[in-house]
């Protein structure tokens, strides 16, 4: 059984920095996409950013140039990496594991606002 465990979120002024770290405990196999997603309230989960296979990697339009997704693949661990952040980018943060199932963290508040 996978499981994930995300940490690094909290309170930072706009401006300020975050990196998020998603822990998978299991059998990972080498074919995945490693992501993060986040919703705020009122609004759906949206993408931020992935990584397929160790190499294939997408943003969102509104996180390109602030945002990196990396990964420790011997660790079982990846990080996102927040500069640059606004008040917008407020919400709950989940990571995500595609493998031949699909596996969620149980998400992390990251808060903008001065």
């Amino acid at each position: 059984q996978v499981q994930l465990v995300e940490s690094g979120g909290g309170l930072v002024q706009p401006g300020g920095s975050l990196r998020l770290s998603c822990v998978a405990s299991g059998t990972i196999f080498g074919f995945n996409t490693m992501g993060w997603y986040r919703q705020a309230p009122g609004k759906e989960r949206e993408l931020v950013a992935s990584i397929t296979n160790g190499r294939q990697i997408k943003y969102a339009d509104s996180v390109k140039a602030r945002f990196t997704i990396s990964t420790d693949n011997a660790h079982n661990t990846w990080y996102l990496q927040m500069n640059g952040l606004r008040p917008e980018d407020t919400a709950v943060y989940y990571c995500n594991l595609i493998m031949v199932g699909e596996y969620w963290g149980q998400g992390t508040q990251v808060t903008v606002s001065s």
